[in-house]
């Protein structure tokens, strides 16, 4: 079995050399073979530069095709694993397309496995050990349910901005125009643009700290993914983005402007604003980063909370990388081997909920994260 490790982008590097510091059998493809040799050649010889014609000749049955690639490249590469018998792995969330392909990939008895990054992939962890403690712990029908997950990548020493990039800003800036559904009150919330919605959360750290969180994409269908029961009475599910404390007021002046952008033109003035964000606002060299998520699960009865727990994480940067890409490729390794062991069904896949691949997976965050616990808040 060869694992096929596609992309060796800053968020791919810690993973990519924990495997290949295992015994695995790792051939490790990056479009500009150079660039992935000055990153990896001290662990590995057998790097290679990517095309899809070169992956699909070498792919056989049993391998494992590794994607770090743009999400609208995993479709063709998981069609290429299923044709190949071989297992296709990826930290992105799954697209229709992806989800269509169930099936045909557990026809062909191979497995393939998506949002097993940091958000998604962590969070989705997280939110599987506390669906299923609460339903050990207190659940009944009718109680009323309270979810929110919340995670950022943030500079650990804040600017005027706010915020800092480690890769383009275009991205985060077209996602400035996408819309969000969650559930809040016990209905339907529809939200246009983010800074619509941005409200505080105050997090149990340590230290406790106040942030600022908006809710993205669509949460809703997560319930089910997350396990939960028909008869619980969900008032509030949001799974959304964080930044620091003054990130809106710090943002107004490019809310305001993203607003009045549209077509070509105003995609052309999105990238000369990346560009320029990008100037100011990247990391320095070595500069760390800093990653926060906190995942909450409440459950009140006859008016009072009966349960209520949260999972809290706090990486910063070190040696090994920044946070941001140990805790997105880390999950993507931990996802290789699970494969590999066969502890993976055939089929299509999100991060597991298997109760003893969570807590293990959990347990190797820890090794990363300066704070990494389970609140219970009612104690």
């Amino acid at each position: 079995m060869t694992i096929h490790w596609i992309g060796t982008g800053l968020s791919a590097i810690p993973g990519l050399r924990r495997l290949l510091q295992s015994d695995a059998k790792v051939t490790v493809w990056n479009r500009t073979e150079a660039k992935a040799r000055a990153e990896l050649g001290d662990l590995s010889n057998d790097i290679r530069a990517y095309s899809f014609d070169a992956l699909e000749k070498a792919v056989g049955p049993g391998d494992i095709i590794v994607s770090m690639l743009p999400a609208d490249q995993h479709v063709a590469l998981a069609r290429l694993a299923i044709a190949a018998g071989a297992h296709f792995i990826s930290s992105s969330y799954i697209a229709p397309e992806m989800a269509a392909l169930d099936d045909a990939a557990r026809d062909a008895g191979v497995v393939l496995m998506n949002e097993v990054g940091l958000d998604p992939g962590i969070d989705h962890l997280m939110a599987h050990d506390l669906v299923a403690d609460y339903k050990h712990e207190a659940a009944r029908p009718g109680d009323v349910i309270r979810f929110g997950s919340y995670c950022g990548g943030v500079p650990k020493h804040p600017n005027p901005f706010r915020y800092k990039f480690s890769w383009s800003p275009l991205g985060v800036l077209r996602a400035l125009r996408s819309p969000s559904k969650s559930l809040r009150g016990g209905e339907v919330r529809d939200v246009a643009r983010p800074w619509d919605a941005i409200e505080p959360y105050d997090a149990p750290l340590p230290v406790p700290e106040r942030f600022e969180v908006y809710p993205n994409r669509d949460s809703l269908p997560f319930m089910t993914q997350y396990g939960f029961d028909p008869d619980w009475d969900v008032q509030d599910f949001v799974r959304g983005t964080l930044r620091l404390k003054g990130w809106k007021d710090a943002w107004a002046p490019v809310f305001a402007e993203v607003e009045t952008l549209s077509g070509p033109v105003g995609e052309e003035r999105l990238r000369e604003m990346a560009d320029q964000f990008w100037r100011d606002n990247a990391y320095a060299t070595n500069e760390p980063d800093r990653v926060v998520l906190f995942v909450a699960l409440q459950a009140e009865r006859d008016g009072e909370t009966v349960w209520h727990k949260e999972w809290v994480l706090d990486a910063q940067g070190n040696e090994k990388g920044s946070a941001m890409a140990q805790l997105v490729s880390v999950p993507v390794s931990l996802a290789v081997q699970a494969v590999a062991e066969g502890r993976i069904a055939p089929g299509v896949h999100a991060a597991p909920d298997d109760p003893q691949l969570v807590a293990d997976w959990l347990v190797e965050i820890g090794q990363i994260a300066q704070h990494l616990a389970k609140v219970d808040h009612l104690r």
